[in-house]
């Protein structure tokens, strides 16, 4: 396992994800963070580091939002609404897990159970109005002590 930190202005995060998106991976992206702590502005931000135009939006109550970048897609799940494995295996989770697509994930925790093995968690804390500080740990299988971190898959 290993972890990254970063300390950054908002006005500065687009720089952070680029940042960011060059320690990646694994394509499945766990985030963490208090409400309003700003995991869906950072996610808006990777997505676009990603080369998408589409417009990223929360997806709080569609639980589910789809971007597309270069070559691939990435789903945007927010599972804050969520009370059972049984609602997520009622809108197709699934489906979206086989895909083999990016899939960042808000309020991962709710469905722990379901999740894949080979993760990344970013966990965002906010410091102040304008400052987070931002933590990525990667712990692939991909990756140990002995080795160096395989390239990212971005």
């Amino acid at each position: 396992m290993k972890t990254l930190a970063f300390t950054y202005h908002l006005n500065d995060i687009d720089s952070v994800a680029k940042d960011v998106l060059q320690h990646l991976t694994a394509k499945t992206i766990l985030f963490n963070g208090d409400m309003g702590a700003g995991k869906t502005t950072f996610i808006k931000a990777l997505i676009k580091a990603m080369g998408s135009t589409d417009k990223a939006t929360s997806p709080t109550f569609s639980i589910v939002n789809e971007y597309i970048i270069p070559n691939a897609k990435v789903y945007h799940f927010d599972f804050y609404r969520l009370t059972s494995v049984e609602e997520a295996y009622n809108f197709g989770i699934e489906d979206y897990l086989e895909s083999n697509h990016w899939l960042f994930i808000e309020w991962p925790e709710r469905l722990e159970s379901l999740l894949p093995k080979d993760t990344q968690t970013l966990s965002i804390t906010s410091l102040d109005d304008t400052m987070r500080s931002l933590k990525l740990t990667i712990k692939s299988p991909n990756l140990n002590k002995n080795s160096a971190m395989t390239e990212p898959k971005f």
